[in-house]
């Protein structure tokens, strides 16, 4: 049987990267997926590779910070598949040039903030009602290593800490119940977003105070695959005994 038999799957910001290896991943072991972000171009193109791949998905498209979206998101969701088991925030969004807090802008942290913590607790909110209902879900929260030891821009620090502490309470909300909530915390990834970083305007100064906590050299970047394969555990009935966890997955960049 495949690990996700007969499943439906939410899976925010699937037009790139992570989140796009986890729909793929997951239509391979037999769940539906619905993927969403707010590009259009892009998420029909990874709707494509789904279907080629014999899987069953629905696209919409949806800004994870307009609540209007996040409601007719799970609206779609219910109409087609009658149901939502697993659900996977892994949307978000960089700051500018690793502005440290002496000197973030306004600007910045507005939209950081909006998408990335914001967004988050809105979808979950959104779909915890219908996972209510049955009593079970699986809830992946894609923070980041930053979110652990302060390891990058302010305000995208403060944002994926927040991740980490929405996964805890979440989990703690429902310890009693079928509903989980877990979070991976990569490290450095290699995806289209990382990769387009503006180096030129870079802030040297925290690149090096964030190199100094990276010291075992040698170590890999994770790539998209490594991050969904254990996004697929989380999601699945394998790691039912595990709520309110953090897994930092770096290949020991960061011991």
């Amino acid at each position: 049987m495949k690990r996700l038999e007969n499943k439906v799957a939410v899976i925010t910001g699937s037009n790139s990267g992570v989140g796009k290896e986890c729909a793929k991943l997951f239509v391979k072991e037999g769940c539906k997926v619905v993927i969403c972000a707010r590009r259009e171009e892009q998420l029909k193109e990874v709707k494509d590779e789904v279907i080629k791949l014999g899987g069953e998905v629905l696209e919409v498209r949806c800004d994870i910070s307009n609540q209007n979206d996040v409601s007719n998101l799970f609206e779609k969701t219910i109409e087609k598949f009658k149901k939502v088991d697993i659900l996977v925030n892994n949307a978000g969004v960089l700051d500018h040039y690793l502005n440290s807090i002496d000197n973030f802008t306004d600007d910045d942290f507005d939209k950081v903030i909006s998408i990335n913590q914001k967004g988050t607790m809105q979808v979950t909110r959104e779909a915890l009602k219908y996972m209510m209902k049955e009593n079970k879900g699986s809830i992946v929260n894609v923070s980041s290593v930053a979110g652990v030891l302060g390891c990058g821009g302010a305000v995208y620090v403060s944002s994926k800490a927040a991740l980490v502490g929405l996964t805890k309470h979440t989990a703690l909300r429902f310890a009693s119940t079928d509903i989980r909530c877990n979070a991976v915390c990569p490290g450095n990834i290699i995806t289209p977003m990382t990769s387009n970083m503006d180096m030129e305007h870079i802030n040297m100064s925290m690149l090096s105070q964030m190199s100094k906590h990276s010291d075992v050299k040698g170590c890999k970047s994770c790539m998209p695959e490594d991050v969904a394969n254990i996004i697929l555990f989380l999601a699945s009935d394998e790691s039912k005994a595990l709520t309110g966890q953090i897994l930092v997955s770096d290949f020991g960049a960061d011991l």
